[in-house]
Formats: structure tokens, sequence, C-alpha cells
């Protein structure tokens, strides 16, 4: 079974080393992260605001791969589990 527990410092960490989201700014416990397409922002562009806690919880970290633009749940938990 994948494993669904990740931190949220572990799975912004993911997406900005290996997902070529930039970390954009910190409101409060939550990080905001920005991709664009690489041929411009008018293809394509993705904002994910990701909770900085100790633990996300499962519907939270399905909402981040939605906006993260991941088409399956279990490969992108997968993803982050190997790039944390």
């Amino acid at each position: 079974m994948v494993t669904r527990d990740f931190s949220g410092y572990e799975v912004a960490k993911a997406l900005v080393n290996k997902g070529n989201f930039q970390w954009v700014r910190t409101p409060g416990d939550h990080a905001v992260l920005k991709w664009e397409h690489p041929d411009g922002p008018e293809v394509k562009k993705r904002s994910v605001t990701i909770p900085l806690h100790d633990r996300v919880r499962v519907g939270t970290l399905r909402g981040i791969a939605e906006d993260a633009g991941a088409k399956d749940f279990e490969k992108f938990c997968e993803w982050i589990d190997r790039n944390r």
C-alpha cells in the first residue's frame, strides 16, 4: 500500500525540488507554490497552497494533487514518497 502520511514541508519540498514549482510566499503556516508551463504563462500555470503542518490530511493531499495537475492520486503519493 502506498503511504499517504506526509508533512506539508515534505510535499512542498518535493514539488519545488522535482516538480519545477517555485515557492512564492509563506502566509502564516501555508506555502504558496506556483508553476508555469515552459512555453510561458499564457499556455498554462498552476498555483498550489500547502499547509505546513506535521501531517497533511488525505483530503487536503488530494486537493494538492489536483491543484498540482496530478491525474492519479496514488501515483502522486508514490512520487512524493520517492522525492521527499
